[in-house]
């Protein structure tokens, strides 16, 4: 980067983006916040671990202006939602929040935090945690909600809430923080208070929405006077709850407008994050364009005097300009997109936008907190790793000879990092371009982040001096020819096409041919295979106008996809054509799919049968190649068939060892 681009040309590109920012007593050296995020890299005391240092510590590296640590509990007795969470009223926790602070600070950015507490969420099981929920479950108003009995919060312990936000600022002024944020939206305890669906108290803190905004309020008060005039203050509250009966942006404006004069930056986010559907709206999926939820902060923008940051899966440094520039916000918040790529920020001020690695919009970063307590990133393998990625990498004795047998992602990751570490590479690829199974993952209408991504690995793969040949197979007497000091295979997977009777037939087409050629395909398409291949695949036929079935064996579809990506999904499969569950392919007949489900034969009828059921490693042609190197690494979809994450750690790590 540092020999390719010009230092700082992106304050000519993007003005509005690098100009500063004043909010109380800090100047924003850009108009860029790395949004409140909060995976579960906490120990059990509620306190910051080392890798979670670590992971805000980039952030700020990468030249955000502010960095910001998500959903830190005020009160933790009642308002704890997540398994793993950072809890302001435990015993020895400022030492890890007076480090984390220090760290985005030796790192050149600001510190947030956002303050929260989970309402209801607290006691039930929820999206962020399922494990020792608090004793009792204390929302607006009784209720009985799917995960369990809801309380109404008794008048004393809203009080006390109240003064437990002012005592929670207060450290965190005392630790080092620049700035707080206080948390309104995405269905926590604010939030809950504010929607009329929920709150349907009849004392001071609900009716009205001035009432029903009472509890909001007070604590951005109390919150003020503890922390003083000039300490900044953020509020995130809602521009839309997309929730039949719930606050509407005309109601998020009136809120807006209460606390106009209370706090120095209104973020306005949306959605619930209990609704899997609006989930995916507050996190925006795939499925809707960039910058789909900044129109809500621009309408209430126009009905303040605060400064106005926006939010929703913004990671194009140009469409950030175009926001700012347009008046639509006065700072745009990252939150997925500073994961895939920490160093966004840099790398637009350098004038290096094509070297942004995209965010993917897959949701491994939030599958990942919840399984594995930690976070990841499909395109990006330091993430969650970054303790470890600040050690000192051992330098190559010697520069090697580096055949990558294969063009993939993981080839392409790998030949990157082996020549970044002083190797001379080649990648070797059968195929006439660089991609592999990138380009029909990417071909559906929806999947530009993947398309970006290529050209973002070619970009990288011409920069770093890699030698690359094309159309040209990896065989064992090329490698001999070649006689490499080290080989990497990443030959890819080839597809599953088992003994079904008719599945030579001439309508059968396999699911990499079918997306990379939607036009072999007639008007009706069934599609045998409900992954996430399939799954997917049935989106974008749709989308081409054919009429589309799937069927599946197992009882759902996308059943191996993490939940938050499948929430998007689902409703688009839904939409996009009739699914079989429970359902086994017998026979491809002319008319279409012999189909049998609960003992019951029946006709899918269809003109062209995509068959999409699955990969298979090539293991004897890697056994075969693998044996010819001293040094060989097996890496990508014929080591394991796997996501697009396990190519691009494999490979990374890899690499890391030649």
């Amino acid at each position: 980067m540092e020999n390719k681009c010009q230092c700082n040309k992106g304050k000519e590109l993007y003005p509005h983006l690098f100009s500063p920012l004043r909010l109380g007593n800090i100047r924003m050296k850009n108009r860029i916040i790395c949004a409140p995020t909060s995976p579960s890299m906490i120990d059990l005391n509620g306190h910051f671990t080392p890798e979670m240092i670590a992971y805000l510590e980039e952030k700020a590296k990468g030249g955000a202006g502010v960095v910001t640590y998500g959903e830190a509990i005020v009160h933790s007795v009642t308002g704890k939602s997540h398994n793993k969470q950072l809890q302001l009223d435990a015993f020895g926790v400022r030492q890890g929040m007076t480090e984390a602070a220090r760290a985005v600070h030796n790192a050149g950015a600001y510190a947030n935090i956002q303050l929260s507490h989970g309402g209801m969420y607290g006691g039930l099981a929820s999206v962020g945690g399922d494990v020792e929920t608090c004793s009792v479950a204390y929302g607006p108003s009784d209720m009985t909600m799917p995960a369990g009995e809801v309380k109404e919060m008794p008048r004393e312990l809203i009080y006390e809430i109240i003064e437990s936000y002012g005592k929670a600022a207060k450290l965190c002024k005392e630790t080092g923080f620049d700035m707080v944020q206080v948390h309104a939206a995405h269905g926590w305890l604010f939030s809950q208070f504010l929607s009329p669906v929920w709150n349907r108290r009849t004392d001071e803190f609900g009716g009205s929405l001035e009432n029903r905004a009472r509890f909001f309020t007070m604590a951005v008060d109390a919150v003020r006077k503890a922390v003083g005039p000039l300490f900044p203050i953020e509020a995130r509250i809602s521009g839309d709850d997309f929730t039949a009966n719930g606050l509407g942006l005309a109601d998020c404006i009136r809120v807006a407008e209460m606390i106009d004069d209370k706090v120095d930056l209104i973020n306005v986010s949306c959605g619930n994050h209990e609704d899997p559907d609006v989930f995916c709206r507050t996190h925006p999926s795939a499925f809707y364009p960039r910058g789909v939820n900044v129109y809500l902060a621009a309408e209430i923008k126009k009905h303040v005097k605060t400064p106005v940051a926006c939010v929703g899966s913004l990671n194009d440094p140009a469409q950030m300009e175009e926001i700012l520039a347009s008046g639509q916000a006065d700072a745009v918040e990252i939150g997925r997109a500073s994961l895939a790529d920490p160093y966004l920020p840099a790398k637009a001020l350098a004038g290096c936008a094509d070297d942004i690695t995209p965010c993917l919009r897959c949701y491994e970063c939030f599958g990942a907190t919840g399984e594995l307590e930690m976070v990841k990133c499909a395109v990006n393998p330091t993430m969650g790793e970054q303790l470890a990625a600040k050690l000192p990498k051992e330098k190559p004795e010697r520069v090697k000879r580096v055949l990558v047998a294969g063009g993939g992602p993981a080839g392409m990751e790998a030949a990157i990092t082996a020549a970044g570490r002083g190797h001379a590479v080649t990648i070797v690829e059968k195929s006439g371009r660089l991609g592999g199974n990138l380009h029909p993952a990417g071909a559906a209408y929806f999947k530009e982040d993947i398309r970006k991504l290529i050209c973002v690995l070619e970009k990288r793969v011409e920069r770093a001096g890699v030698k690359v040949i094309l159309n040209t197979e990896v065989t064992p007497d090329y490698v001999k020819g070649f006689a490499p000091d080290v080989l990497f295979v990443a030959i890819g997977a080839n597809e599953l096409r088992p003994p079904i009777k008719g599945i030579e037939s001439e309508h059968v087409v396999m699911a990499i041919d079918a997306e990379l050629h939607p036009e072999k395909l007639g008007q009706k398409v069934a599609v045998m295979g409900g992954g996430l291949v399939g799954a997917e695949g049935a989106v974008g036929f749709c989308h081409e106008g054919k009429e589309c079935t799937v069927i599946e064996m197992k009882p759902v579809i996308a059943e191996e996809v993490n939940s938050f990506y499948r929430g998007g999904l689902m409703p688009e499969v839904e939409k996009s054509a009739k699914c079989f569950v429970n359902t086994k392919v017998k026979e491809i007949v002319p008319e279409g799919v012999l189909c049998e489900r609960d003992g019951e034969e029946f006709t899918v009828e269809a003109d062209t049968v995509v068959c999409a059921l699955g990969f298979r490693s090539p293991y004897e042609k890697v056994d075969e190649l693998a044996d010819l190197a001293e040094e060989s690494y097996i890496i990508g979809d014929c080591k394991k068939v796997g996501k697009i994450y396990d190519a691009m750690n494999t490979a990374y790590y890899s690499a890391l060892r030649v």
